[in-house]
């Protein structure tokens, strides 16, 4: 009995955290992933680019507000090697931006050494707590 218990509560609580993390992301390869519907009516991401510099590779991507009031989001560029490892993922932090109604804006990163290959741009509600 007391193994259900933990297990139910071990997956409240999961659940009880995914709206806080689900948002749009996509790729340098072109792929875009929705994660959660009603932000994804809200926030596009497009014009996702890289592109070589200085040794390194250069991620770029447009975060579009599709709704005529104030956003406050968060994104994160995640960059991968030729064997889909990810590089330093631990030390990139979410950076928060306040998008204003139908406002596009462009975001950018550079990777953290000459190993990534590819990198994906997620985005997702800001949450204040």
């Amino acid at each position: 009995m007391k193994k259900v218990l933990l297990g139910l509560l071990v997956a409240c609580v999961f659940t009880a955290c995914a709206p806080h993390t689900a948002g749009v992301m996509a790729d340098s390869k072109g792929q875009v992933r929705v994660d959660n519907n009603s932000f994804g009516k809200e926030v596009q991401v497009n014009n996702i680019m890289a592109r070589p510099e200085g040794g390194l590779l250069r991620g770029t991507g447009t975060i579009a507000s599709q709704v005529s009031t104030d956003l406050r989001v968060q994104y994160k560029f995640t960059w991968y090697d030729l064997n889909g490892m990810t590089i330093d993922d631990e030390g990139v932090s979410w950076k928060s931006v306040k998008l204003h109604g139908k406002q596009q804006l462009q975001v950018s990163a550079v990777a953290p050494n000459a190993n990534a290959t590819r990198f994906e741009l997620y985005v997702r509600k800001a949450f204040s707590n």
